[in-house]
Parts: C-alpha cells; structure tokens; sequence
C-alpha cells in the first residue's frame, strides 16, 4: 500500500521513525510536495525509485524496450499519477526528489487493464470496491531522510487527493525484505493475523504464495515503521504474503478504507 500501496512496491526499510521531521542533519532543507505535470518530474521519482529499489535492496527490475538505464519504469506508470516530495531549491543548491509515491485511480486502472496487485493476488473479493479504489505503490524515499517528516508530508498530500476526488479505499503492497530466507516476514504475518487481519470478505490470495508454513513464525518482529504507520492508521492486512522473487520480497496485501483511518491520523493528515 510498494510502500498504502500501496500500488507495486511500498519499500520498508527501517531507518528512523515515521513520525519524524527531516534528515538527521543540521540545515535542513524545506520540504515541498508536489504531483509530477511533466516527464523531467516523473523521471526524477524513477531515479529515486532506481537508486532504492536496485542499487540498494537489489532487486531485479525489468526494464521496458527503449527505457533509460538507471530508472524504474513499467507499464503502469504512464496510467498513474505521481507524488513526489523535493526539497526546495536555493540559490545554492537544486531542488531533489527525496521521496515518492505513485498512485493509479479507478480510470487509469480501466486504462491499463489493471492493478499492478492484480498481478500478485486474487482480487476477487474486491471487485466491488475497484470503483472507489486508488492503489499506491512504488514508495520509497532517499536514505538521508528516513527520518519519518518526508512520509508525513507524502501521507498527507495522499489523503488530500483521496478527499478531493472521493475515493475512500487505499489498497497496496508492503514489502518485507526476505533476506533473511523469509523468516522475518512469515513471523510477522504470523503476528499480523492475529490483529490486524481484514474480515473474511475482503481477502484476497496470493498467486505465488510465500511458503510460510516452512519457515519459522516464531520470531518476536516488529513491524518496519513504514507498516506500522499503515496499522496505526487503521490498515487491515488482507491475507498471507506473495513472494517476488525480481523483488526479494515477501509482499503484503493491505487496505485502508477512509472512514475506518484512526481519529488521531485524521486530524495530522487532513485538520479534521
């Protein structure tokens, strides 16, 4: 939901808090959220997307006929909307994107065929919900600012775009790293279950199943700040994990449906 998306990827590394405010640096520069209009935007949020999910978690992105090398793209981001968070530029130095986030909206989805969790899961109880669905995904921010002021201002402009085209249902991956063989993440869907699972009608199935059954659930995990920012805001886990192997990746399935998020969230994200 990667990250509410939610929409492919929501990247979970766990550096710093997600109720942070910035860098851990002195001289921070200010923060700007905005929602790519042109390609130069929406290449920047595929180079931070590259640098994250390639050339630090190592995963094995597939690469489009005649796309650049160093950046993430696939066939849905043409059908998506883009978030990205930049620092402000000075007469010193350029604005960069330090974080993003993607969104695909009931329309695009038409446009594609699609979501991209249609591609890890079976959706079918949820056919009812697509119409008012905006599947996040490929989330991820830089690591000199995972210190939670960045995923603030994404969640925030998020929720604001929900409000303003009334769509109530947030729906994604949150990807666990499986470095570890899968272990951490079967424990902590082990934990998840138990707690924060979604009722009966709203799961879903993974069409490559993580093999938790074969691995150790017993582990005592906490969750990555990034899922427990999701949970904290009244997230539900919608079944068991898939495995990516491009990725190595256990991914999650998660929902938040709007009038279920948490008041306190409520009041942060959207002054209400």
């Amino acid at each position: 939901m990667t990250d509410i998306s939610f929409l492919g990827k929501t990247s979970t590394a766990d550096r710093g808090s997600p109720l942070g405010s910035g860098p851990a640096h002195g001289n921070a520069p200010r923060l700007q959220a905005l929602w790519a209009r042109h390609e130069d935007e929406v290449r920047a949020a595929q180079r931070l997307r590259h640098k994250v999910f390639a050339e630090e978690m190592g995963a094995r992105l597939p690469r489009l006929l005649g796309s650049p090398e160093g950046y993430d793209i696939d066939i849905y981001d043409r059908f998506c909307e883009h978030l990205l968070i930049r620092t402000v530029a000075t007469d010193h130095q350029p604005g960069e994107v330090v974080g993003t986030y993607r969104l695909l909206t009931p329309g695009g989805a038409r446009l594609v065929g699609g979501l991209y969790t249609d591609t890890e899961f079976d959706l079918v109880r949820l056919r009812h919900l697509r119409p008012r669905i905006a599947e996040l995904g490929r989330s991820c921010i830089d690591e000199r600012w995972r210190t939670g002021g960045v995923i603030m201002l994404l969640w925030s402009s998020l929720a604001e775009f929900m409000s303003r085209n009334g769509l109530d249902v947030m729906l994604g991956c949150a990807s666990v790293p499986m470095r570890d063989g899968g272990h951490l993440a079967a424990s902590l869907w082990a934990q998840l279950r138990h707690r924060h699972l979604a009722p009966i009608e709203h799961h879903v199935t993974p069409r490559l199943a993580l093999p938790v059954d074969e691995l150790d659930g017993t582990l005592k995990v906490d969750p990555p700040p990034l899922i427990k920012g999701y949970l904290n805001c009244g997230a539900k886990v919608l079944g068991a994990p898939a495995w990516d192997p491009d990725f190595g990746t256990a991914d999650l399935p998660m929902m938040l449906q709007m009038r279920d998020m948490s008041p306190a969230y409520r009041r942060r994200l959207l002054g209400v």
